[in-house]
């Protein structure tokens, strides 16, 4: 998690939590009384009730606005709390950067009392549905590919569970991954590209052919004449999942 006191650098410019993702996330944790946010980054998506946010990266939680729940140095993998500390851990797009995934689920279940409420994505459904990395930037979607963790394996982690989908809205605030779906010209913006782990992290080098010719579809107007179904859709189901275990 070292990459992200590189990666973070510019985190809060592009990545604000979204109020209709945040819903989502805060009906998900329900009623818990104290909640425990780990791989926390910056803060996005803490509801009021957060004690205590658990971040390995000391640039990310430098950007973590005033008034925000404390925040300890750490890694997912050991906790520095005691059993059944909080009745609700929550991790947003966090556990594909794990170094050791089962123990860090194993921890996450240790600490909560009642639930664990994890963010992230299925991949096989993000590489189908998802334009950029399917049409332009497939390096991106290879590099996913050796980092993202199954939905089921998840889930089996976490000794059972549901899996939710959250449709990503147009207008996204929030600069995760597919936050663009709609709005392909932002892309073109290395600000915009690294904010986003699979892009920042594959490179420009890597990706420079593919970006080419997404700014020219979108100079010429093939973008729009080719994806014009999406250009109808208020929000779309990337593969975005919100798992919900109850322990």
């Amino acid at each position: 998690m070292a990459v992200y006191d590189t990666l973070g650098a510019t985190y809060a410019r592009t990545r604000r939590p979204d109020p209709r993702i945040a819903a989502r996330i805060s009906a998900a944790i329900g009623d818990a009384a104290d909640v425990l946010n780990v791989g926390a980054g910056t803060g996005s998506y803490e509801p009021p009730q957060t004690v205590l946010a658990v971040e390995p990266s000391r640039v990310m939680i430098g950007q973590r606005p005033p008034g925000s729940a404390p925040a300890v140095q750490a890694v997912a993998e050991h906790l520095p709390l005691r059993d059944d500390a909080t009745d609700a851990v929550m991790a947003l797009l966090t556990v594909h950067h794990w170094a050791d995934l089962a123990a860090g689920i194993g921890e996450l279940r240790r600490v909560a009392r009642r639930r664990v409420v994890v963010l992230t994505w299925d991949q096989h459904v993000f590489r189908e549905r998802f334009w950029l990395v399917r049409d332009y930037l497939p390096e991106a979607a290879a590099f996913d590919d050796s980092r993202a963790v199954p939905t089921d394996r998840l889930i089996d982690l976490l000794g059972g569970g549901r899996q939710e989908a959250v449709h990503v809205p147009h207008d996204c605030v929030d600069g995760f991954g597919a936050a663009y779906w709609r709005r392909p010209h932002a892309y073109l913006d290395p600000h915009v590209r690294a904010g986003i782990s699979m892009l920042a992290q594959t490179g420009d080098a890597a990706l420079a052919p593919g970006l080419t010719r997404l700014a020219d579809d979108v100079r010429t107007g093939r973008w729009h004449t080719r994806y014009a179904e999406l250009l109808t859709l208020a929000s779309l189901d990337v593969g975005y999942r919100l798992i919900v275990a109850d322990q």
